[in-house]
């Protein structure tokens, strides 16, 4: 009787463990609230997708969109009360879905569970701070049936289980080197139990107060001589949305889902006919997971047609792998092998692309809350192949709902377009096939449509604002997100680079700070100040691709006394992004110099460009030129700077940063600055405004690309509501900053530091 009480605990600690239940739950209740028509094939469908998203740490996206939840809400709350009792929820079953949702409990008898999230919002996964502020609520608000609802709800993320065997064997010990391989080949983003956040006591607000204001980076002026007004920002991801301008000037638009007609596609059955278990098989081949060298599947219903798609299948969806068919006891058997060893992943067949197509497929991407190389990580990771056969013409930020062209060598539109069924917050369309690749810096700039919500400004003041955003534009500072959001700029970081100081290179990068970082980051920092002990620190990181884990990597390699061949495993890109951001703090404070001095008109010495060369203006020829022409100089050692005062200013500043302006080579190449010019006011194109009224916070208030090919109607604004919106558009061409533009409508600090602190009053 022991032994069996033993079992049944020892079982239960299990499935507490591995959160079995919850994910029954979760797999149940999604079940019956879309009721697929192939039940079978939809969990399958889920289950794939929860263990890739474990397997590459990709986001595990909620099933639900918010209309679901919307239509959900609103079937409890049969009396419109914009709040449901803690009854409601039981009795409904929604807690196999609330876990997935930020809600906020604010009422202190029962639970209200409000539609909506804080404005600061980050939908990849819960920010501490917000976790922190919630707990607060809950210590205070919750009754004893709360304490019941926290025990029955899940987590924001279902954990996959596994076996206990698979787990002690990841948690054993490994040699330092061995562990660094595979890390360097695995890549496993996924949140190790060690790397889980803790709550913090700090709001999102408290941690931002330690976060840099526009004074810090050198924006302080302004062109227009209008009143300034209050508005809110990005309130949601949703109200700043972004279209690529193509080298053709046509504004990128996803309107089109269809799939260019090819008779050399293989049937849709390719992405069905393999089971679960056999994907992973073949995924931990083609990535060299195991020491297996083939993969072999049973043909259970054995006919040509049957044996021919799973060879279409494996070859499509696993590049690099080969197949044939094998007779083994009188069965038939696919093999999977092999071909051309490790760089099979990277080049995709040549043999299997059709030579009248052209080679590289161009489709536009729809993306929300996602920065460019976000998503084609996860593209690149559900198609299993590189990220390097993606090509791009500029990256686009995460806070926003972007709109790009993206091209990618050999992949069939069929394979992207099946991407719809498996993704959430993305969307691809628009497919061509065509010769060439995308190359950086070809687009022609970025049209906006931005929402600021809860203005104060009257209609007057928001005429005059965008009248002299049209006709004057704006100073075209490099924007706050240049420069980082913790309490170390990343143009410290390129001021110690030019400086050769690598000590303080790499205690700028790993030294604690105070801010808004994830947890894990928190730990590993607290872990390097304590040991400066890499390897140490390096075990605190579940995340291993951010510049804190690339470098300290790079130190367990080469050893502390060899920093700059520890920096270099950086990637080019990411290092060189340090010293533009100092090159872009110095231009600002020169800019602002510039304009303090000699305001905005052109002046004799000041820079214009000819073609691609500077020259000065001329007594003479002043009269020619408008404020509009006139450029400086980001600092280098092929740039000439203003004949008048703000030459010596630019000597002056690089001189207090020990440096030496006339001689912007460093002993290492890459981190040598050739420099260039920049114009120093823009002027918006295409710009048009309205203000709406409206009532409800969560709404939005104009139709995304999706939305219209959805047909949803647009919407329908009342002449008066409880709040007003500016709904502004306007394109810039590219590297200028739209944040730039509205601050100089608003008049207000843009930096994250100030627009949490407005976020904040207003949700109070």
């Amino acid at each position: 009787m022991q032994a069996g009480s033993s079992r049944e605990q020892e079982a239960k600690n299990y499935l507490e463990k591995h959160r079995i239940m919850e994910l029954l739950n979760y797999l149940t209740s999604s079940l019956l609230f879309f009721r697929p028509e192939k039940p079978r094939e939809y969990l399958i469908s889920i289950l794939e997708r929860l263990r890739i998203a474990k397997i590459t740490g990709v986001a595990f996206p909620f099933f639900m969109d918010n209309s679901n939840i919307v239509s959900m809400f609103e079937m409890l709350d049969t009396s419109n009360k914009g709040s449901i009792s803690f009854v409601q929820y039981k009795e409904g079953s929604l807690k196999c879905f609330l876990g997935a949702l930020k809600m906020e409990m604010t009422e202190v008898t029962g639970v209200s569970l409000k539609r909506g999230s804080l404005a600061v919002e980050d939908n990849d996964r819960v920010a501490p701070a917000e976790e922190a502020k919630r707990q607060k609520i809950s210590d205070h608000c919750l009754t004893k049936s709360q304490d019941e609802l926290e025990r029955v709800s899940p987590p924001s993320a279902v954990n996959v289980p596994e076996p206990p065997e698979a787990v002690s064997a990841r948690e054993g010990t490994k040699n330092s080197d061995e562990q660094l391989e595979e890390e360097e080949e695995e890549e496993e983003d996924g949140l190790s139990e060690e790397g889980e956040e803790e709550e913090e006591a700090e709001s999102f607000a408290d941690m931002m107060k330690h976060g840099l204001t526009e004074l810090d980076v050198g924006i302080t002026k302004f062109v227009s001589s209008h009143q300034g007004f209050s508005g809110i920002l990005k309130e949601r991801y949703s109200d700043f949305v972004v279209h690529e301008i193509g080298k053709d000037g046509q504004i990128s638009h996803l309107n089109d889902l269809s799939v260019p007609v090819d008779e050399e596609d293989p049937s849709e059955d390719i992405f069905t006919v393999l089971t679960a278990e056999e994907k992973q098989r073949l995924e931990e081949l083609q990535l060299f997971k195991n020491k297996e060298t083939s993969v072999a599947i049973e043909v259970v219903e054995d006919t040509k047609e049957k044996r021919t798609v799973i060879h279409q299948a494996i070859k499509s969806l696993f590049p690099g792998l080969e197949t044939k068919t094998e007779d083994r006891e009188g069965k038939k058997y696919i093999v999977a092998y092999h071909a051309a060893g490790k760089k099979a992943l990277a080049n995709p067949r040549k043999h299997s692309w059709p030579k009248s197509r052209g080679s590289y497929c161009h489709f536009v991407l729809y993306k929300e809350n996602k920065d460019t190389m976000d998503a084609i990580n996860v593209l690149s990771k559900y198609l299993r192949v590189k990220p390097n056969i993606f090509s791009y013409m500029g990256t686009k930020d995460k806070r926003a709902i972007t709109v790009q062209e993206i091209a990618v060598l050999k992949i069939t539109a069929q394979r992207l377009a099946h991407l719809n069924k498996c993704l959430m917050n993305f969307k691809l369309g628009n497919f061509s096939y065509q010769k060439n690749p995308l190359k950086l810096g070809e687009l022609q700039g970025n049209h906006f449509t931005v929402v600021l919500r809860n203005i104060t400004g009257t209609d007057e003041q928001v005429e005059q604002a965008m009248n002299s955003l049209k006709e004057i534009g704006f100073i075209n500072y490099y924007g706050m997100q240049r420069f980082g959001t913790t309490a170390v700029p990343t143009y410290q970081v390129g001021r110690a680079i030019l400086q050769n100081s690598w000590n303080e290179v790499m205690d700028l990068i790993l030294k604690p700070r105070s801010g808004a970082e994830k947890g894990y980051l928190v730990k590993c920092r607290e872990e390097w100040a304590k040991t400066k002990d890499p390897a140490a620190a390096l075990r605190k990181l579940p995340v291993k691709r951010c510049v804190e884990g690339q470098l300290l990597r790079g130190l367990s390699k080469y050893g502390m006394k060899n920093i700059v061949s520890a920096f270099g495993i950086i990637p080019r890109n990411n290092r060189l992004m340090y010293i533009h951001s100092y090159q872009s703090y110095v231009w600002n404070n020169m800019v602002s110099k510039r304009i303090e001095e000699y305001g905005l008109r052109p002046v004799p010495g000041d820079l214009v460009l000819k073609g691609a060369t500077a020259t000065y203006i001329d007594e003479e020829d002043v009269d020619n030129y408008s404020i509009h022409d006139v450029v400086m100089p980001l600092p280098g050692f092929d740039v000439i700077y203003p004949k008048h005062k703000i030459s010596e200013a630019y000597r002056e500043m690089l001189t207090a940063d020990n440096l030496d302006i006339d001689n912007m080579r460093h002993k290492i190449r890459d981190y040598s600055l050739s420099g260039a010019y920049r114009k120093i006011i823009i002027r918006p194109q295409n710009v048009s405004w309205e203000v709406v009224a409206y009532d409800d916070p969560k709404i939005p208030l104009f139709n995304t690309d999706v939305d219209n090919l959805e047909g949803k109607p647009p919407p329908v604004f009342a002449s008066e509501g409880k709040y007003r919106a500016l709904k502004m558009d306007f394109s810039l061409p590219p590297s200028t900053y739209a944040t730039m533009a509205i601050r100089e409508v608003l008049k207000m600090d843009t930096s994250i530091k100030k627009q949490t602190q407005l976020n904040t009053t207003w949700l109070r």
